[in-house]
Formats: C-alpha cells, sequence, structure tokens
C-alpha cells in the first residue's frame, strides 16, 4: 500500500519528512485502537463507615435526621454493624466500638463499582495487592485495598459491586424516609497522616483527578461526579461527609422539630453526630 502512494507522488523521490507524514495517516487507527488502560469507572460511593461509642445512640440520632435503618447485622442477637440509608444505592454504616477497637471516628470508605472484576484485575495489572473478590454477609461481591497510611496503620478502602438477592437489593424502594435531610452522598473528607503522600497514591495509583483550583478534592473514576476530598488527621480521625439536600429549608425545619443543632453558613447548613463526625448538607 505505501508502494502505491509512493508512486502516485509527484516527483521522483519523497522527501523524509513527507513519508514520515504518510506513515503517520495511514497507521493512526491502528495507534487508536490500542486498548483503554485507564482504571475502569465507579458508580460512585456505595457508604462510608464510622465506628461509634454507643451504636444504638447513634442509629437514633441519625434516624432523627431522616435517615432509616435498612438492616443490621448481629452476632448472639446482639447488633454490631447498622446500615443507615441515604438512597437505594449509599449508605452510612454504624460500627459498634468493643475492646479491640475502642476509637470512634472515620473507618472505611466503599466505592460501588461497575464492574468490580475489571477494577480489580487493573488494580493488579500495576503492582496493587487488592485481596480476592469474595461474596460478603450481606450477600455483595467486594474486595479490599490497603491505602495510604492514616494514623498507626493503612487505610482501608472497599469495593463493592451489588448483587441481586443481597440484603441491599432486597431494600430496593423501602426505607427512603421523606423527610431525611440529604438524598445523595456527594463528598466524604477523610482524614490522612501524611496528605500529600495520600493525594499522590489516589492520583497516580487510583486514577482519581484532581479538581482545579481545590488540590485536596479529587473527582472518583466514571462519570459520577462524586469527591474525595483528603485532609490532616493532626485533628483527629473524624470524617466530614458532604450529602445533597433538595432542599435546605425543609431540612432546617425538620432539624429544629427534632432538637438538633445545625449551623448555617451560606449556602450549607453543617450536623455534628454524637461521635464528632461532620455532616455538612448542600443544595448542588
Amino acid at each position: 500500500m505505501i508502494k502505491q502512494h509512493l508512486n502516485g507522488c509527484s516527483g521522483p523521490t519523497l522527501s523524509l519528512a513527507r513519508y514520515f507524514t504518510l506513515a503517520l495517516i495511514l497507521f493512526a487507527p491502528l495507534l487508536h485502537a490500542q486498548p483503554d488502560t485507564r482504571t475502569p469507572p465507579f458508580n460512585g460511593f456505595a457508604h462510608v463507615a464510622l465506628r461509634v461509642h454507643d451504636l444504638a445512640a447513634s442509629v437514633a440520632f441519625y434516624e432523627k435526621l431522616g435517615f432509616e435503618q435498612a438492616f443490621d447485622l448481629r452476632k448472639d442477637n446482639v447488633p454490631y454493624e447498622s446500615f443507615l440509608k441515604v438512597n437505594d444505592t449509599q449508605f452510612i454504616e454504624l460500627h459498634a466500638a468493643n475492646p479491640t477497637e475502642p476509637d470512634a471516628g472515620f473507618l472505611s470508605l466503599c466505592f460501588e463499582g461497575a464492574d468490580l472484576q475489571a477494577i480489580n484485575d487493573d488494580y493488579r495489572s500495576h503492582g496493587l495487592t487488592p485481596t480476592p473478590i469474595l461474596k460478603t454477609t450481606a450477600g455483595n461481591l467486594r474486595f479490599i485495598l490497603g491505602g495510604p497510611l492514616q494514623t498507626s496503620s493503612p487505610q482501608t478502602i472497599e469495593y463493592t459491586q451489588y448483587l441481586a438477592g443481597s440484603l441491599h437489593s432486597e431494600d430496593q424502594g423501602k426505607h427512603l424516609g421523606p423527610d431525611r435531610i440529604g438524598e445523595k452522598l456527594v463528598a466524604v473528607s477523610v482524614p490522612m497522616a501524611d496528605p500529600a503522600s495520600a493525594r499522590d497514591f489516589y492520583i497516580n495509583q487510583l486514577n482519581f483527578k484532581p479538581i482545579a483550583n481545590d488540590p485536596m478534592s479529587l473527582h472518583m473514576p466514571g462519570e459520577s461526579g462524586q469527591e474525595l476530598e483528603i485532609i490532616p488527621a493532626t485533628t483527629g480521625m473524624h470524617a466530614r461527609i458532604t450529602l445533597e439536600s433538595s432542599n435546605l429549608g425543609k431540612a432546617a425545619r425538620h432539624l429544629h422539630k427534632e432538637g438538633i443543632f445545625a449551623v448555617k453558613n451560606g449556602a450549607t447548613l453543617t450536623v455534628i453526630d454524637p461521635d464528632g463526625n461532620v455532616l455538612i448538607l448542600e443544595t448542588r
């Protein structure tokens, strides 16, 4: 094919520059056909997990915010983990503190994968060591990845894929309290021992994208538009959770009715839970 194009060119010879230009035109489609090596997309946050001092008291507090408990997990009929529903795919998980894990605060993040196996394979292909994909007690697929250092131990990053018949899927359309103060989990701020290294890990290892003019806030892979913010762990292990609210006025009236103190700051409302975690409500 190249010989035919050469013969069709004017003049007895073809300059080197013109030869390479022609080659680029001929082989450009093959270059564009190379496989896409970007991390497979996430659907968004599946949950943020918090360890709390008093599980029953924390469940009661979040229920006052309008978030209903979808289900809980128990041992010897004693609850140790509660799933508070934000929407059909997003939850706030509350874990009871215990003698071996007594500290309350941020525990872990979980991302919902559009294709969990593809994400796991992608991570392994560039040297990360995620755990094998297993089925959880709740009936979904999950794997875990060790993240950047938080305080004395690495962050636990969870990934899940909802399956038909799981406790989450069976609760579709249920426990969506009409008075819940937020309808979508849109951003989570996580405390890190070394914020700069954590940012580098999320960008260069997990393919999160930096947000312009906000260097410590990152977009997760995919089109969810949801954000992860990295904050210093020097102020403790409290999480900061941002929820999208369709009606801040209604949320403020509900909080006042329930006797929950909230701070209004411009276009946001801020509530602090019994363990010091911060919930920010905003309209996007």
